[in-house]
């Protein structure tokens, strides 16, 4: 007869699954937010993150995700250089102040949309690899549908205001993480880390960075801003503390200060609540059980990856972990074959995830399988070897 073990962990720690769905009792002032751990991909505060929005300058991460996407495969060089049209020299808003008829290179240009959200370094950006503003508008829609941008339609690469120019915060999200992504800091040194910087000078001009939570909340290394009339005060956001990084999308704030005082208050918060917890690692033993008539005694039982979660303090309170498996197993067993379940529920939300055997174990030769199991029926005793 076989036992039907069931082990319960009590457990004081966790992370977030994609069961594990959004806090709703996490308010902010912003019309509109999506904040996401970057590595889970869980979202730990969402508010008409699907709803229409004018994105204004922080349309200029997908401006430079494709320069950088072109520096990556080697088309562009951070020393190449392109002209400053009539065009680009007299766009308004925030600009890079550049010279019209002047060359300039790829790496300022990435600090003029980065630090100081040059229009007019968007614009020479965009003809210098399109031909022309609509031209590389139609390359941004390309870039979107690939990478899942699906409520996304730009139309220039400022994020200038326009009638068809729409987003929403979660595609910002999905943006901005494809780009931290795709162009790690280790390999691109001079790529993601210009979003870091406090401040750029080009023509004997310095200009500060507009991003709120750089020098201000701890880890913060991006990214955009972006103000209209239409779209309000918003901002793309991103800080690393720990080990943990956490993406912060903004937008339809009321003011400056309230948008510098908001992205700073939830970032703090959100390192604050939620926290990656790690129960077991890939090939960590959750348990050993009894084999039945297999050339050793007993098997460890493990998982095929890291049980890891991001979790509310709430949540890592309300968590229980159960190993399910029928003792003894059957030999003959090979590693990685299924043997149970385990269970994570968090808030009564349960996720299922297969135990399977941490060795092989080869069963014994028929004549000692028959004394074991003789053995068995007589004294009831557990097989050993």
């Amino acid at each position: 007869m076989r036992l039907i073990i069931r082990i319960l962990l009590a457990l004081s720690f966790l992370t977030v699954g994609s069961s594990i769905q959004a806090n709703d009792h996490i308010t902010t002032v912003a019309d509109y937010a999506h904040i996401i751990d970057f590595d889970s991909n869980r979202v730990l505060l969402s508010k008409n993150a699907d709803s229409p929005m004018k994105p204004a300058s922080m349309a200029k991460i997908m401006t430079l995700y494709i320069v950088f996407s072109l520096i990556s495969e080697g088309s562009l060089s951070l020393e190449d250089e392109f002209l400053v049209s009539e065009k680009a020299w007299k766009m308004g808003g925030s600009r890079s102040f550049l010279d019209v008829g002047t060359r300039v290179s790829i790496e300022e240009l990435i600090n003029g949309i980065a630090v100081q959200s040059g229009n007019d370094a968007a614009v020479v950006v965009a003809e210098g690899i399109s031909g022309s503003e609509e031209a590389f508008s139609d390359e941004m829609n390309s870039f979107a549908r690939k990478l899942g941008l699906n409520n996304t339609n730009f139309t220039n690469s400022t994020g200038w205001p326009d009638d068809n120019l729409t987003t929403t915060a979660r595609d910002l999200a999905l943006l901005t993480a494809a780009l931290i992504r795709d162009f790690p800091s280790e390999t691109y040194p001079l790529l993601y880390p210009v979003f870091a910087k406090t401040n750029y000078t080009y023509n004997n001009i310095k200009q500060g960075n507009r991003n709120p939570l750089i020098n201000k909340s701890p880890g913060a290394d991006g990214l955009k801003t972006g103000h209209t009339k239409e779209s309000g005060y918003g901002l793309v956001g991103s800080a690393k503390r720990n080990g943990q990084r956490i993406i912060m999308v903004l937008n339809g704030m009321k003011s400056r200060k309230q948008r510098a005082l908001e992205s700073n208050r939830l970032m703090d918060f959100m390192f604050r609540e939620f926290r990656k917890y790690t129960f077991f690692k890939e090939g960590e033993i959750v348990s050993t059980a009894n084999v039945w008539l297999g050339k050793e005694a007993k098997i460890p039982l493990v998982l095929n990856t890291e049980l890891s979660r991001v979790l509310s303090k709430s949540e890592r309170s309300n968590t229980k972990i159960t190993i399910n498996y029928n003792d003894p197993v059957q030999a003959p067993l090979s590693l990685g074959d299924e043997v149970g379940t385990l269970w994570l529920e968090v808030d009564s939300v349960r996720e299922e995830i297969p135990i399977i055997a941490g060795k092989s174990v080869g069963q014994l030769p028929i004549f000692s399988r028959v004394t074991e199991a003789i053995k068995y029926l007589i004294f009831g005793a557990a097989p050993s070897i």
